[in-house]
């Protein structure tokens, strides 16, 4: 079979990795395929090592949060065949507490990528070779692109001219910062709507 097209890549993949992979559709003009947090490491390296497929390049590792769902994290693996011109993403669906697979010896340029996942959400890779923060500063608490990190965050960076340093204190806002008006621009805001009723009120 000549892998020319979606359909026959979608035929070879379930062929090959039938007990390996949960589903697989076709979306987007991409393959899309759903797989278990254990057979990350088998379904990468057997994509990118085989001859007929060649997905010889990761584009990205993209993390989703889902904070009210059993399995709050998803990952999405990108990848590219130059030679088909093909492309194929790899998602894989797990709990909070779970620990994924690096995948820096197949990929090497996926150390930053989980590095940047690590940073922004908090998950964590086994046998990544150097886990660390990338993106934030080192002293930096919680993992920005969480849904319930707060949008002010928990600490200000400042210099203070008394200790003549760069300082970390706690958020202050003052109260009426923290008072949000939430209503759609298109229904008005709470005291137009009083306004509004008040008026009509006293038409009648």
């Amino acid at each position: 079979m000549e892998i020319n097209n979606l359909n026959n890549l979608e035929k070879l993949v379930n062929a090959e990795l039938s007990s390996k992979i949960q589903s697989s559709e076709i979306k987007y003009n991409e393959l899309l395929l759903k797989i278990s947090v254990n057979e990350i490491v088998a379904v990468i390296t057997f994509l990118k090592s085989n001859s007929r497929l060649k997905f010889k390049q990761l584009i990205d590792i993209a993390a989703i949060d889902y904070p009210n769902e059993d399995k709050r994290f998803e990952l999405v693996y990108l990848l590219l065949s130059i030679e088909s011109n093909l492309r194929i993403k790899i998602s894989v669906k797990f709990e909070s507490n779970e620990k994924i697979p690096s995948i820096t010896k197949i990929f090497p340029s996926a150390n930053w990528m989980e590095r940047e996942v690590f940073d922004m959400y908090g998950i964590k890779f086994i046998n990544h070779p150097d886990l660390r923060r990338i993106l934030t500063d080192y002293n930096f608490k919680g993992h920005p692109l969480r849904k319930d990190f707060p949008l002010t965050g928990f600490n200000e960076v400042r210099y203070s001219e008394k200790d003549k340093k760069v300082i970390y204190e706690p958020v202050k806002l003052e109260q009426n910062y923290r008072n949000f008006d939430f209503s759609s621009p298109w229904e008005g805001t709470k005291y137009e709507k009083a306004i509004m009723e008040k008026e009509k009120n006293e038409k009648n």
